[in-house]
């Protein structure tokens, strides 16, 4: 009896990129807006400005020093996250169409707006 694995996919094709403004759709931190700061698309995970914020307790580095409270967002899965439109004021999924000089460009669904 021989048993197959299923190779998992080393990097997962993601929708959202660094920069892009997204809305949260699940979870705690749901309706929040903010900016992508960084991208694992190992792990399908993104960080997002102002949201899953968790603290840390420093140690002191060195002597006479004192310890500190730091926060900082963690990360959040990128299906927890919809491409928000500040004009629009509304969260869409992504869809791709072709320019006139004939770029592959990202766009919104709901309203068409172009965001590459």
């Amino acid at each position: 009896m021989a048993t197959t694995t299923a190779k998992r996919p080393s990097r997962h094709k993601m929708h959202v990129r660094k920069g892009d403004t997204v809305q949260v759709i699940a979870g705690r931190d749901r309706g929040k807006v903010g900016e992508i700061l960084s991208v694992n698309p190992k792990k399908s995970q993104v960080v997002v400005k102002g949201v899953n914020i968790r603290t840390k307790h420093v140690k002191p580095k060195q002597e006479g020093e004192s310890g500190q409270i730091v926060t900082q967002e963690a990360a959040i899965h990128s299906s927890n996250v919809m491409v928000y439109s500040e004009k629009e004021k509304v969260a869409s999924r992504i869809g791709y169409t072709f320019t006139e000089d004939g770029r592959k460009v990202r766009m919104l669904k709901k309203t068409g707006e172009i965001i590459d």
